[in-house]
């Protein structure tokens, strides 16, 4: 049996990194922009004994606006860019669907499931991190305690301004 892990789970754009414009996508590494202190948040939460797992929407995939392969660009810099600085990302699950054509696609809880293949989830201790409702009843609907970043989101059990202040939250307990 294996043991059971903490994670965070963090949803990526408006979480991690700046959000394209509302309608667009980030669809190359140029455009990809971490937000202030998230470096320092996914190395806390590293040190913390926290499993950190990407899980994220990506439907400029199915809109055919970039391919998979663009998006691999942009994580394996995002996770070179946090390796220089002594943090690192676990894991990283995409739906890459349409909305309706999927049960991956946040607020379904596929991509929490196949993070589970890889990492024997203790719900009792993980958290999903969101800026978004799809976010938090993702979390919610997958039973674990969920915390909203940058926009009050009434359903989220915590809310706070960016992704560092959250992680102090969730080591310290």
């Amino acid at each position: 049996m294996n043991k059971r892990v903490k994670v965070v789970f963090l949803d990526r754009d408006g979480v991690i990194n700046a959000k394209a414009p509302e309608g667009d996508y980030i669809k190359s590494w140029k455009e990809f922009h971490f937000l202030p202190g998230v470096i320092n948040a996914i190395r806390l939460l590293n040190d913390n004994n926290y499993r950190a797992i990407i899980i994220t929407n990506q439907r400029g995939i199915a809109r055919h606006l970039m391919t998979m392969q663009d998006l691999h660009v942009i994580h394996s810099s995002m996770e070179d860019v946090l390796q220089r600085y002594g943090a690192h990302i676990d894991g990283i699950y995409v739906c890459p669907h349409e909305k309706g054509t999927c049960h991956c696609r946040k607020p379904d809880i596929g991509l929490f499931l196949q993070a589970e293949q890889e990492f024997p989830v203790d719900k009792s201790k993980s958290w999903m991190v969101g800026d978004s409702e799809s976010d938090i009843e993702a979390g919610r609907n997958y039973g674990i305690r969920t915390i909203a970043v940058a926009n009050p989101i009434p359903l989220a059990d915590e809310q706070f301004p960016n992704l560092l202040s959250a992680a102090y939250f969730i080591v310290n307990g």
